[in-house]
């Protein structure tokens, strides 16, 4: 089972990473925060204090067609918001 899918890099999650040393990342649905904790290490080589998940619930749609209602939605997604020992960081940029 893969834990980290992605990091995610928005405007709130950067300004997240350089004032609080937190970063984001969206994880699969079924990873627990030890399990998150412990990917990130491995992955990264950094030292976790504290992991926040969120689970994001599915956008609902409608479209109205020729043919009738159309009904849609998108993806779950969980999100792991891990904040990191003092004096460490994570250069997602490098990896690119």
């Amino acid at each position: 089972m893969n834990i980290l899918i992605k990091p995610i890099i928005t405007e709130k999650a950067t300004a997240d990473s350089e004032l609080r040393n937190c970063y984001t990342f969206a994880v699969n649905t079924k990873a627990n925060k030890i399990e998150i904790k412990k990917a990130v290490e491995a992955a990264y080589g950094v030292s976790v204090e504290k992991v926040r998940t969120i689970n994001v619930r599915p956008e609902r749609r409608t479209r109205y067609t020729k043919t009738g209602l159309q009904h849609g939605k998108t993806n779950a997604v969980k999100k792991a918001i891990v904040q990191l020992a003092e004096g460490e960081m994570i250069d997602l940029y490098s990896n690119m």
